[in-house]
């Protein structure tokens, strides 16, 4: 694992000098807040002031690891990559500023939603954290689908439960507390057992009344396993539900530690409830209020609509959660999105090397993403497939990356980078198209954020197509969840002014701006209908390859 460098650095700007000057004196009075976001492949880390602009970052690269066919994090990792990430803060603090941080206005932690962390009466670890990216609970999901007449995916904490249950673990009748990543983090930091309320729609269903976990689903649940005598019930061992606003506890002297080794960092600092990554998007992306959504590329990819009203009816390819606020979101989740498209380009980066010529990994993005924007339409009639691993939306419990051409499909370069960002939506599109055709629900924008969007303008183009619809990218947008949860840190500070979330991110931080706006092109819209066809239709090559290879 090796620390990011300075590329990944805020740019603070034109107006540097002024803010430099504000930004030192906020930090040396304690009143910046604090953001960190475990992400699949990076944690980071973002210091903003009271204004909450960003003023610093750090962060450090990791990787999951597939163990005996579970994809998981160390626990170890955890915490040595949370103490190295805010090292990596403290020293651009230190460089920028010639700054120490000793104490902090609010603290808020995120991480990757889902999962299954569960822990016995000594508070260990039962078994090792098993992700959002394993597809190992297919049979849990469908008969608690079925149990709820609510759809349960496969990556939800409850689906890892009950197929921990249905396998005859040894752990499970050893469990106190289930929670998440993100809840792990806040726990062992603070001492509280809570989580935030979009985190915990990832977990269980929330009641969208009492923006509590649903009561009759925890009591189906309990009846379901009545008979294998656990100590527990489910409500033992479920975190708290906090929404946004409230505290959610201090940083304890341990919990210092954790984080900042050096001993610099104070404790009693407020946080924020614990939220995962979907619900630091929408915050970071002003998109909580009902007809907007926000759309999350980099190693996965997931979108979120905010509802006026529930669904017509139960749909495998569409999760249930909420905003941050508890109001009621559907997200289309999955698993794959640009690990393949790295691949690829990191491929062309060993080519240039091999010939001997040197050239910057953003600028090969950058040359390549655009080219895409030469290719066809519909991409020349080529397709790609990109599952490093399993997608549930459709179907698959492991995956294989496949590239497929005919001998007179248009097979040129443009062509070749535009079929690869088409299918790292390929997915998600299936599941949109279901909730945006069949359903009928109305987005009036969507607004950008992640690797995928780092080349201006490109990626806007590929998901306004795939979409028809409005695509914006905030300026803020590349400082992602970490910068999200931060806002929610700053919110739970500020809110004695009483504003709702949506309030408070619209009047306060975004002040009116919508960001760089691009708007779906007809024929772009046209090609990606044609490439989703064939993408469709093209599915039993995948399955062949799963099979076989």
């Amino acid at each position: 694992m090796t620390m990011c460098t300075c590329a990944n650095r805020i740019d603070l700007g034109k107006d540097m000098v002024i803010r430099m000057g504000n930004a030192k004196q906020t930090i040396e009075q304690g009143n910046a807040i604090l953001g960190i976001e475990f992400g699949s492949t990076r944690i980071k880390a973002v210091l903003v002031d009271e204004e909450n602009m960003p003023i610093a970052s750090g962060s450090y690269e990791w990787e999951n690891q597939l163990v005996d066919h579970i994809w998981t994090y160390a626990e170890q990792e955890i915490w040595a990559g949370l103490a190295a990430c805010y090292l990596d803060l403290t020293k651009d603090v230190q460089t920028r500023y010639n700054g120490t941080i000793t104490n902090l206005k609010a603290i808020g932690f995120s991480g990757m939603m889902h999962g299954y962390m569960a822990f016995d009466s000594r508070d260990q670890l039962l078994v090792p954290f098993r992700t959002w990216r394993n597809t190992i609970t297919g049979e849990a999901s469908e008969q608690l689908t079925h149990l709820f007449n609510y759809h349960i995916p496969q990556r939800w904490s409850i689906a890892h439960l009950d197929q921990a249950i249905l396998n005859g673990e040894e752990h499970v009748k050893d469990i106190t507390y289930l929670t998440t990543l993100a809840g792990y983090i806040h726990w062992k930091l603070t001492g509280k057992k809570v989580i935030g309320i979009g985190e915990a729609s990832g977990m269980f269903p929330i009641d969208i009344e009492t923006k509590n976990f649903n009561q009759k689903m925890i009591n189906q649940f309990n009846e379901r396993i009545a008979n294998k005598n656990f100590s527990w019930k489910l409500e033992d061992i479920l975190p708290k539900v906090l929404v946004a606003g409230e505290s959610a506890g201090c940083l304890t002297e341990e919990g210092a530690r954790l984080l900042d080794p050096t001993g610099n960092l104070q404790a009693g600092v407020m946080l924020c409830p614990p939220e995962g990554d979907a619900g630091t998007g929408m915050a970071a992306t002003n998109s909580v209020k009902v007809r907007t959504g926000n759309i999350s590329a980099g190693t996965s990819v997931f979108a979120m609509v905010v509802l006026e009203k529930e669904l017509k009816a139960v749909h495998e390819e569409l999760d249930l959660v909420t905003t941050p606020s508890g109001d009621l979101v559907a997200m289309v989740h999955c698993n794959n999105c640009t690990s393949d498209l790295n691949a690829w380009v990191n491929l062309f980066e060993e080519f240039l090397i091999g010939m001997g010529v040197s050239s910057d990994k953003n600028k090969i993005y950058e040359m390549l993403y655009n080219k895409a924007l030469e290719g066809d339409a519909d991409c020349g009639g080529l397709l790609s497939y990109n599952y490093f691993s399993g997608e549930h939306i459709t179907g698959f419990e492991e995956g294989r990356p496949l590239f497929v051409r005919k001998p007179d499909s248009k097979f040129n370069l443009a062509n070749f980078m535009r079929v690869n960002l088409f299918t790292a939506l390929g997915a998600l599109k299936v599941g949109l198209d279901i909730l945006l055709k069949e359903e009928g629900v109305k987005l009036e924008t969507i607004y950008g954020h992640g690797g995928l969007f780092k080349t201006k303008g490109v990626g806007q183009k590929i998901v306004a197509a795939s979409m028809d619809v409005p695509v914006s990218v905030m300026d803020t947008a590349g400082e992602g969840g970490a910068w999200g949860i931060a806002l929610l840190a700053s919110y739970m500070i500020d809110k004695q002014a009483k504003e709702s979330l949506a309030e408070y991110l619209s009047n306060r931080v975004f002040g009116g701006k919508t960001g760089s706006v691009v708007k779906p092109d007809a024929n772009d819209v046209k090609g990606f209908d044609a490439f989703i066809e064939r993408y469709k239709e093209g599915l039993p090559i995948e399955r062949a390859a799963v099979d076989h290879l």
